[in-house]
């Protein structure tokens, strides 16, 4: 292993928050070095082609640089991409991608870091450290026999595949529904199981929920509320039902046969905390969240901080997202330097919606 790399700050995560962080740091003269195990926006990569952002786009800019779209709609996932890798350019912003961090340890006042690329391992030492890592990392699995085979995912990519094919889909939230609509638009026979009666409207893009359930009242898409998966063969879904809650029905019921050539199970995501419990932060409540305090953004380990959407955990009823977790750079600088950013450098967008607090 080489010498360590010397620096004030380390930011793990190159999303729009660690970007946003490191042009603040970078225009204030902090030295700081900025990881990420993928690439540059890795978890908005991983979203289906096309898919539009809920917010819209002075909400999720970055940095005081406008995103502008050509038909001032919404900004799809491509345009989003493309906007932050001009942000990285634009600041000459040095990000060390595919580089993973593997161990985070308190080494008296400063952080001994390790990481890993291509096989080589990289050490670093900073006074700080902030996660910025996002909060979807894997999806909850069903553990149920059958999905691991190959015409089970976890994710949607774009509908093509799907076209003239039975396709069944588990989830009733705004991923599962979404996906629903763009593959019965593509020709698939689109079948949607969701464990509860009725769609949450809160979490649920307010321009898709009134067409899924015109697709559904028409017949074009077919619903099957109140179930779950229980097995799957290559051919066939079985489902059981549900009760109010969405959990399996005590009284039993007779469980539902549904033919399917792709399945796609569309239960959502969780938080990877391992590095953080390594490095000894507290997680607390439902979603495992990290234990700090909302003033600086740092955990219950002194010189370590969360920013972003990583600061709520495993999300259950989402509450954290990209358009209000820019004030987290603002309270994370001034902890840090004593300093407020440079003026127009965070998106002060958040302040004028009733958003949750972080």
């Amino acid at each position: 292993m080489k010498d360590s790399i010397q620096t004030d700050i380390l930011i793990v995560g190159a999303g729009p928050i660690g970007l946003e962080l490191a042009a603040v740091l970078k225009r204030m003269g902090v030295s700081y070095e900025q990881v990420d195990a993928g690439q540059v926006g890795q978890t908005i990569s991983w979203y289906p082609r096309q898919v539009k952002f809920f917010s819209s786009p002075e909400r999720i800019a970055i940095a005081g640089v406008p995103l502008t779209t050509p038909d001032q709609d919404k900004a799809t996932r491509e345009q989003y991409l493309a906007y932050l890798r001009g942000i990285v350019q634009q600041f000459g912003l040095m990000v060390r991608t595919y580089e993973r961090v593997t161990q985070i340890n308190k080494d008296g006042e400063r952080f001994a870091v390790h990481t890993q690329k291509d096989g080589e391992e990289r050490a670093y030492q900073a006074r700080h450290v902030v996660m910025a890592i996002g909060d979807m990392h894997r999806p909850n699995k069903l553990n149920i026999p059958g999905e691991d085979l190959e015409h089970v995912s976890h994710y949607f990519d774009e509908p093509h595949r799907y076209f003239g094919q039975r396709l069944l889909i588990v989830g009733g939230r705004n991923s599962a529904v979404e996906t629903a609509i763009r593959c019965s638009r593509a020709g698939a026979h689109v079948t949607l199981a969701y464990r509860r009666a009725r769609f949450d409207d809160s979490s649920i893009k307010y321009w898709l929920l009134p067409e899924i359930e015109a697709l559904i009242k028409s017949g074009q898409i077919t619903y099957l509320p109140n179930t779950t998966p229980i097995s799957l063969t290559n051919t066939l879904a079985r489902l059981a039902p549900t009760d109010e809650d969405g959990e399996p029905d005590p009284s039993g019921g007779e469980a539902i046969d549904q033919p399917a050539d792709f399945v796609l199970l569309l239960t959502g995501y969780q938080m990877d905390t391992s590095l953080l419990e390594d490095a000894g932060v507290e997680l607390v409540g439902e979603n495992r969240g990290p234990k700090l305090d909302t003033d600086s953004m740092m955990t219950n380990v002194p010189g370590l901080y969360v920013a972003g959407t990583a600061a709520a955990g495993t999300q259950k009823n989402f509450r954290l997202f990209i358009e209000n977790c820019h004030p987290h750079v603002t309270r994370i600088v001034k902890s840090i330097t004593g300093q407020e950013p440079p003026p127009g450098l965070v998106n002060d967008a958040a302040k004028t919606y009733d958003l949750p607090e972080s």
